[in-house]
Parts: structure tokens; sequence; C-alpha cells
């Protein structure tokens, strides 16, 4: 146990360390010598386009939490019952998420491709409407992002709720609904307190994955256009990997990192306290 638990610390820790040391620094493409800079790296990325991906993940992160957990717990709802096929729509639901991130983005990348080359595009082309730009289009490409999350991320909410509902007593709604208990009343007062454990965990890797999302955009829009769907993931790689700013990459990671750390937190907190309420 506690050699695990030293081994564990190690690879935890050092590069933890490592990075937040080198946040503090000059190091880049152009300067090896990483030499002391102070906070100077922490207000530059804050000057140039951290403030705008900070704002976008946020909006991403909340979008696709609460997509996922009002589609996730329908379906859960819908295939707990007694349906022909359940368990096969189970299976087409979840089958998403053993698909790599980086595969689903070039697939919907296909599907919403430019004129006369994606999916959607040649179908209107053949139709003889007009053909549109979507992932050219900032709004738009935003959006297929999130669609694209959300398609992807639902079937583990799924299953989780659906777990949840499995430890639900069949005898308390039995009763209720003899009592005269229509299904919301039942599902408010029955089955959702005992859901609070899985509405903790979907909600805290939603939040989490959410935050720090990136395949998907680097294989659907790689930022773009125009850097308007670029993230604080897809930041931190476009400052190390093109720009060779190694020092700036290592502040906005540590950024992003305290900042899922806390969220994190507050939120595990509020909703362990709702479980204990319910």
């Amino acid at each position: 146990m506690l050699p695990a638990l030293a081994v564990y610390l190690y690879v935890v820790l050092v590069p933890t360390v490592q990075g937040a040391a080198y946040s503090f620094t000059d190091w880049s493409s152009s300067s090896l010598d990483k030499t002391f800079i102070g906070w100077e790296n922490y207000i530059e990325i804050f000057k140039g386009d951290a403030g705008p991906a900070t704002i976008r993940t946020l909006f991403i992160a909340f979008v696709t939490v609460v997509a996922q957990n009002v589609i996730g717990l329908g379906l859960a709802l819908l295939l707990n019952g007694a349906i022909r096929g359940r368990n096969v729509l189970r299976t087409i639901i979840f089958a998403p998420l053993v698909v790599s991130a980086l595969v689903v983005g070039y697939l919907f990348k296909y599907i919403f491709g430019p004129p006369d080359i994606g999916g959607i595009n040649t179908v209107l082309a053949a139709l003889g409407m007009e053909q549109v730009d979507f992932l050219g289009n900032p709004t738009i490409a935003l959006w297929i992002i999130i669609v694209t999350i959300i398609w992807q991320f639902t079937g583990s909410t799924m299953v989780i709720y659906l777990a949840g509902l499995q430890g639900v007593p069949a005898e308390l709604l039995e009763a209720a609904s003899l009592d005269g208990a229509g299904f919301w009343q039942r599902f408010w007062f029955i089955m959702r307190p005992l859901l609070a454990p899985a509405i903790t965990i979907n909600l805290m890797l939603g939040l989490i994955g959410g935050l720090k999302i990136f395949d998907q955009i680097f294989s659907l829009t790689g930022g773009g256009p125009a850097g308007q769907t670029q993230t604080i993931s897809t930041l931190i790689y476009q400052l190390f990997s093109q720009f060779g700013q190694y020092g700036k990459s290592a502040a906005l990671a540590m950024v992003l990192a305290v900042a899922v750390a806390i969220l994190a937190f507050v939120q595990f907190s509020v909703l362990r306290r709702q479980e204990q309420y319910s």
C-alpha cells in the first residue's frame, strides 16, 4: 500500500511542481535558460486570448453538463422500464463512448464539412438547396462542438443513472402508486433522493470533462475559425507546440488545474450536502 502511494504521489506531484516552477520562467523555444520572471506569464496570458477562451470553456462545460444529465436521465428512466429491445437500445446509446474522441471529432467534421465536401452539404446540393459552411461560422461551429460532446458522453451518464435506478426499491414505487402518486411525484419524492449519488458522480465527471475538453475541438475546428472556438486546453496546446512559449503554456495549465480543482471541490461539497438532506 505505502509503496504504491509513494509512486502515485511521485508521479502526480513531481510534474505538478515542475510545471508550477516553469510557469514563473521565460522558458520558450528562443529562451531555454528558464529565467525567473515572477507573475509575468500569468499577467500576459490574460491580456491575450485566455480571457475569451476561459469564458468559452465555462460555457461549453455548463451546456454539456446540463444537456448530458437531462438527456441521460430521461433515457435511463425510459430504458429502465419493461420496453422491448431495451438492451439493444442501451448498447447503441452507450456505443459512442468507446470510440476515440478524435475519431468522433473527425466523423462530425466530415458530416458538417465545407460546401461540396461535407456530408450534409452534399445532401443539400443534391436537393438543390443552398450549402452552408458550418465550421466556418463561429457560432454554428461552437454548437456543433457541443452537440458532438453531448452525443458521445450522454451514454455514460445514462448508464450511471440506470445503475442508480436499479437500487430504487420496487415496493416503494408500488406503494406510492397505490396511494395515488403519479409518475412525476414518484420520481421527485422517491427516485430523485435515491439517485443523489448518481447525480453527484455525473455532474462531477461532466464538469471536469467539459473544462478540459480538447480532442473534439482539436479534430473538428482546431480552435478556429480565427480562434473563435478556442478553449483553455487548445490554447495551452497552441502556446506550447505552435508558438514554443513553454512558460506561458505551463502558467495557463496551472490556471486550468487550479480552476478545475476549486470548481470540483465546491460542486462536490454542495452536492454531498444535498445528498445528506435527501
